[in-house]
This record gives structure tokens, C-alpha cells and sequence, in this order.
């Protein structure tokens, strides 16, 4: 199979949907999973993914890269997402700008790192030996977070563009979890946003999250929220329309849902393109 190219929204790949996907063929531009899930040898999961990769583009996403830990690169990890990689041909393949494991124990959690020089340059190091096993680019998505680490000299902007920048990385641009941190850590989005380098934003996340007030919980539990929806139209209106992903993780709802929310997207992303071209027109 080959390497597709892949537009527009997709969703990702849950096995509550798996019989309707299978047995439908619903419209929907691509599907994500989620990399760890299918780096095993056969089983159920392999078999529906094997039918859905002939129907659909795929991206692939990982959780487990842990590209900013003082751990040494977990090659025998890269490996086996180059397995996965050269099986799936996936349109693209990310993770996260975060550190999940210490001393060899996974945390199972995304968590974020001290924003130093020092971290930089071993999150480019690693990024350089990533691409290399796998090669080709890799996208690097910014995470949600709760707490912020006093030492850190680079705000969040500009330590996610300089990781691209330096290691010739992508970037997947998380609206959400934008949203969330400006929420939490008093970020002006705007700002954010025109900090990344344009030509390296490559994919967009959406999803729904926990308002509590005095902090937003990113939870992937329920429907995108109308400051998000905002957000990602500015979103689309400064780096264009990346290809674009709903997420949602749990509470996962009948798949009619989550596609009628990837239908949206695809209106948002009309709409803010054609706000761009009537601008331009005016000016």
C-alpha cells in the first residue's frame, strides 16, 4: 500500500465503532489510531485495521515516545513503530512534546517538561535519531497541562518552534489543549499561534474538555466548545487548513455523533478560508 496524502477531518479509530465502520464504510477523510494499540503481533485489532487501511488513509499517533525524557531513546520502541510504519503506510505519524517515562517505568501520562535550553537540545537530539529510524518526519503535538516548572526560560510558543525549527520536525497543533493551557496558565492564544512557524503546523486536534472554572480538565469526553470552535478558525486562518482530528476518548458516544462532528470542522475550516480570501479581497 502506499502513502496517502490525506485533507480535511477525520476521527480516530475506536473499537466501540469498529463494527459500524467495518460493515458501513461511513464517510468520513481518515482515521487515527492511537500507535501502542496496534504494535502487537495479530490479534482482533490488526484484523479490523488491516480492512479499515484499504478503505481509509490512517495517521498513526503515539503516547509512549517519551521525546523529552533524561532517559536514553527507547529505540527497541522506534523499532517497533517502524514495524507498524512500514505495514500501515500512514499519512502521517506523532506524538507528543512531553516525557511519559523515567528510570525505564512508564507513567502513562503525558507530562511537561521543564522549558531550558538543555531540554531543548536533548528534545532535538532525540527528534534528529527518531526521524532517522523512521525516515521521515515526525509531528509533535503540544500537551495539555496543570503546572508549570519554575526554571523554565522559553514559553510554551516558542519552545515547541524552536524544537521544529532545530530538528526539522512538524508540528501538530492541538487547538484544544491550546485552549486549555491559555485557560490554565493565563496564555494569550493569539500570540501562541503567530510564534509557530506556519509552513511546520501540519495537523490540527480538536476535542471536548471539563470547565471547571478555575481549571480546564482536558478530558476528550464530549463535544468541541464554541471558544474552541473560534480558535480553530483563527487557527486555520493563519496556517491554513491542515488535516484535522476529533477526538474523543471517553464517553464515547454512537459514531453518528463524532462524524457529525468531524462535518463541522470541515464547515469551520470553509468558513475561516473564506473570511481569509474576503479579507484579502478588501485589502
Amino acid at each position: 500500500m502506499k502513502q496517502h496524502t490525506i485533507t480535511g477531518a477525520g476521527i480516530g479509530l475506536r473499537k466501540e465503532h469498529h463494527d459500524t465502520v467495518l460493515s458501513e464504510t461511513p464517510p468520513v477523510a481518515w482515521f487515527e489510531v492511537i500507535s501502542e494499540n496496534f504494535m502487537v503481533d495479530g490479534g482482533k485489532p490488526i484484523q479490523v485495521l488491516d480492512q479499515v487501511r484499504r478503505d481509509y488513509p490512517v495517521v498513526m499517533h503515539g503516547v509512549s515516545l517519551s521525546i523529552g525524557s533524561d532517559d536514553p531513546l527507547d529505540t527497541h520502541y522506534v523499532r517497533r513503530l517502524k514495524q507498524l510504519e512500514l505495514w500501515l503506510q500512514p499519512a502521517l505519524v506523532s506524538d507528543h512534546l512531553c516525557w511519559t517515562s523515567a528510570g525505564g517505568h512508564n507513567s502513562h501520562d503525558l507530562l511537561p517538561l521543564p522549558r531550558t535550553e538543555a531540554t531543548l537540545m536533548r528534545v532535538v537530539e532525540k527528534v534528529g535519531q527518531v526521524q532517522d529510524m523512521l525516515g521521515r518526519q515526525l509531528l509533535l503535538e503540544n500537551i495539555s497541562s496543570y503546572l508549570e516548572f519554575q526554571h523554565s526560560t522559553l514559553g510554551e510558543a516558542e519552545f515547541l518552534a524552536e524544537v521544529a525549527e532545530r530538528a526539522d520536525c512538524l508540528i501538530l497543533l492541538d487547538v484544544n489543549n491550546l485552549y486549555v493551557n491559555t485557560r490554565n496558565h493565563g496564555l494569550d492564544p493569539f500570540t501562541y499561534m503567530n510564534w509557530l512557524p506556519a509552513q511546520r503546523v501540519a495537523q490540527f486536534h480538536l476535542a471536548g474538555h471539563q470547565d471547571l472554572g478555575d481549571v480546564v480538565i482536558d478530558t476528550h469526553d464530549g463535544l468541541v466548545c464554541t471558544d474552541v470552535w473560534d480558535l480553530y478558525k483563527r487557527a486555520v486562518r493563519r496556517f491554513g487548513a491542515a488535516p484535522t482530528l476529533i477526538e474523543w476518548d471517553a464517553n464515547i458516544p454512537p459514531l453518528q455523533t463524532v462524524l457529525a462532528e468531524a462535518h463541522r470542522a470541515n464547515a469551520a475550516a470553509r468558513d475561516a478560508l473564506t473570511e481569509t480570501l474576503n479579507v484579502q479581497r478588501i485589502a
